[in-house]
């Protein structure tokens, strides 16, 4: 690989590491947040659209871990050749 292609290569790790650490501290938020609110008013939200379609983006967020943990080891495969 060329230091151009690897460099670039790294910049888009760092971008998706970001994205993924911001939702990650999102949801370290939500549930703070859902300790301080009442069980009723968490009950209300949990019911919504928007609760649902988060947990969603959750659920397919860890496969994109798991995306990236597998891309990881094929750059370094690529690096090492």
């Amino acid at each position: 690989m060329s230091t151009s292609q690897g460099d670039e290569t790294k910049l888009a790790y760092t971008i998706i590491e970001s994205l993924l650490e911001g939702h990650e501290k999102l949801s370290e938020l939500l549930v703070v947040m859902a300790h301080a609110i009442d069980e009723d008013t968490l009950k209300a939200l949990t019911g919504t659209m928007q609760w649902e379609a988060y947990l969603e983006s959750k659920r397919a967020l860890e496969q994109t871990k798991l995306q990236i943990d597998e891309l990881i080891e094929r750059l370094k495969v690529i690096e090492n050749a």
